[in-house]
């Protein structure tokens, strides 16, 4: 910051992250997201066609929102401001639109980034829609959530929305490459220790140049093992949230494994939503805990699949067994709110017989 005794050329910058340092300067440098920048693809046609319409960038963090939305502004000649859902208000929307609707009228348009632009209340988004119309702003927005929820439907039908997904193994390899030619350093690691830290970082670019910058920082003199990486670093926190799209995705993700008889997937799913919130499934969500438990039952005895290895049940067994399961779920949600939900509970029909009786296949 400049004083009255300094000028900001003057100033020295302090250090700037690794993860900026790298950031690309033209639209062939960025690594990833072929499916939106491949010719074809609509972001590459947009390019090559040169006439952009308002985006709305959907994606996890760390995979080029950013990135892209200021090649862009580059790419089209035109003024970039940036703003963020999480600092400004009313005010300075306001500002940026008076802004931009004067150099639209000396014949120059305004790329307006905002950044988390779901953290917008309706009001806020609608104040966005006379200046799109009038063409005084080209409006990209980021956004970490679904925008089919998040943002009003007037605003989704003047911008097109465009996923951007996580960065896959081979582009983490290619980023981690450009890292060591641009810091002219090999990484002191081993080949299995790097394929640790791609591993993760978890599709997120900017916490792979995070994590890179942090293991040029050791004073080490051989390299590292994949062991001792372990160790040096923490590991990151699973993707989970209690009520937004990484609950459903996991949610659908176990159920869809149970459904298509994949115990190894099923498990996997399970132990991402015990690992990632374990508090809120066992205790603050011991109803969805429950619930899961109930249908996860019942797809298996529809499926005809047993409970144990070695086991054979009949489907009157299966559906008596999942009653069973029912009625304690009722009785625990009658116990939690103290009310008479055994009354919903129906007793299963009567037994089939013996010759519509099928043996069950394990899935274990």
């Amino acid at each position: 910051m400049s004083d009255l005794f300094s000028s900001d050329a003057d100033a020295v910058q302090g250090p700037v992250p690794l993860a900026e340092r790298l950031r690309p300067k033209t639209v062939e440098e960025v690594i990833g997201q072929a499916q939106l920048l491949a010719p074809e693809a609509p972001l590459g046609a947009m390019l090559a066609s040169g006439q952009l319409t308002s985006l709305i960038f959907w994606g996890p963090p760390g995979v080029g929102k950013t990135t892209l939305a200021r090649l862009l502004a580059d790419h089209t000649d035109l003024f970039f401001e940036q703003i963020s859902a999480i600092f400004s208000g009313v005010a300075d929307l306001k500002k940026c639109f008076e802004a931009a609707r004067l150099r639209h009228k000396n014949g120059r348009g305004t790329l307006l980034f905002v950044d988390e632009i779901h953290r917008f209340n309706r009001a806020q988004q609608d104040g966005f829609l006379p200046y799109i119309e009038d063409g005084s702003i080209l409006l990209v927005g980021a956004s970490t959530e679904n925008p089919s929820f998040e943002l009003n439907a007037a605003l989704l039908s003047r911008a097109q929305v465009l996923v951007l997904t996580r960065l896959a193994d081979s582009d983490l390899r290619q980023l981690m490459a450009r890292a060591e030619a641009v810091l002219n350093r090999a990484l002191p690691l081993t080949a299995e220790a790097k394929e640790l830290l791609i591993t993760m970082a978890d599709g997120d670019g900017r916490m792979l140049l995070n994590l890179i910058e942090q293991t040029l920082a050791w004073p080490v003199s051989a390299q590292v093992s994949a062991e001792a990486l372990a160790k040096r670093l923490s590991r990151r926190a699973s993707q989970y949230d209690k009520s937004g799209d990484g609950h459903y995705n996991l949610i659908s993700a176990l159920h869809k494994s149970v459904r298509g008889s994949d115990p190894d997937a099923a498990l996997y799913w399970l132990a991402r939503m015990l690992e990632g919130a374990r508090i809120h499934v066992i205790w603050g969500g011991a109803y969805y805990e429950w619930r899961s438990k109930i249908l996860v039952w019942q797809i298996w005895m529809r499926n005809g699949s047993a409970l144990r290895p070695g086991k054979v049940m009949s489907d009157w067994a299966a559906r008596k067994v999942s009653w069973r399961l029912r009625k304690r779920w009722l009785i625990w949600r009658w116990r939690l709110n103290r009310t008479r939900f055994i009354a919903l509970i129906k007793p299963p029909a009567a037994p089939p017989r013996a010759a519509d009786r099928c043996p069950l296949q394990s899935i274990f």
